[in-house]
This record gives C-alpha cells, structure tokens and sequence, in this order.
C-alpha cells in the first residue's frame, strides 16, 4: 500500500492560482486534485492517455474538439479518450475543484512541458 497525503503532495501552477496536487503517480494509473480559478480554461490539448475528470466543488464546463459540450455539476463525470482533444472550463466566478485520473499516468509535469514547447 502507498499513502499520499494531499498537504504532502507534489504540487504546481501551471497558471496563476490553477493549482495542480499529485495524489497517486503510478505507470498504469495517475490521479491530480486540481483547482480552477474563477473563469479558467485549459488550452484545448490533447495527451494519448484517458481521463476521467470528477468535479468536487464547483461547475465546469467541457468541450471536446468534435464539437461536445456539457456542463458538470459536482459528482458528475467525463470521459476523454487518449488523444481526444479537448478543454475544461470553470463557469463559475469561485473557484472550483476536481480530480482527474489518467490511464496510463500521465506525466505530472505535463503542463509545465508544454509550456516549453515552441
């Protein structure tokens, strides 16, 4: 067994106040609590694991590049396939919360990589 304490996890800031928490980083499976502030959208991206996004506290709304909207409310869930492009927003003016689980991990610097991209 393999206990993360969230106030120990491994954390950054891809963005100001969009926080990211490493909870489990295994090869078949890895899992970051997140916090989006107020209004904020990820960049449409794409990576070629999937992911399941769980809201916690909040409303987020996502979109896939094929077109596919929904609003979340807490305890709803969605699914991305790998290499599904797509985007996930706060509709809300406060800040809000989820998970999202990666299969196989994904790596936990991957925003900070595409940062350094050209």
């Amino acid at each position: 067994m393999k206990v993360i304490h969230h106030e120990a996890a491994e954390r950054y800031e891809p963005e100001p106040d969009w926080r990211r928490a490493s909870l489990c980083d295994e090869p078949s499976i890895s899992i970051e609590h997140f916090v989006k502030p107020p209004r904020h959208a990820s960049p449409m991206h794409e990576h070629p694991q999937e992911q399941v996004t769980l809201i916690l506290e909040g409303r987020m709304k996502v979109i896939s590049e094929d077109g596919g909207e929904a609003v979340l409310d807490v305890g709803d869930t969605a699914y991305f396939a790998g290499n599904e492009r797509h985007q996930i927003i706060n509709a809300l003016d406060v800040p809000s919360v989820g998970v999202d689980i990666f299969c196989p991990r994904r790596s936990f610097d991957f925003w900070l990589e595409r940062k350094r991209e050209p």
